[in-house]
């Protein structure tokens, strides 16, 4: 997720569906994309887990995945409890 995450054009598009799931139509105008550049950043999300689809008629709309951003949110959230853990002392 990380690495899919990585990319800013990824994150522009995490960040055009964090109000909710929008026509892959309307995302490619609101993000100044062509339609295959876009393509290839959805797919990428999509296996990562981030994003869902449907079909409705010839258009494929996307939305964030709460589950997978909540697994996300946990795992940063055990990362931040454990970073403070202080070193164990130095046996010489």
């Amino acid at each position: 997720m990380l690495k899919a995450l990585a990319d800013p054009i990824r994150l522009e598009v995490i960040h055009a569906l964090a109000n909710g799931e929008r026509c892959v139509c309307d995302l490619t105008t609101d993000l100044n994309l062509s339609q295959s550049k876009l393509s290839f950043h959805l797919r990428v999300l999509r296996e990562a887990g981030l994003l869902a689809d449907r079909q409705s008629g010839r258009w494929i709309y996307y939305r964030l995945e709460p589950h997978a951003l909540s697994a996300l949110e946990q795992w940063l959230a055990n990362l931040r409890g454990c970073c403070t853990q202080p070193a164990s002392p130095c046996s010489e």
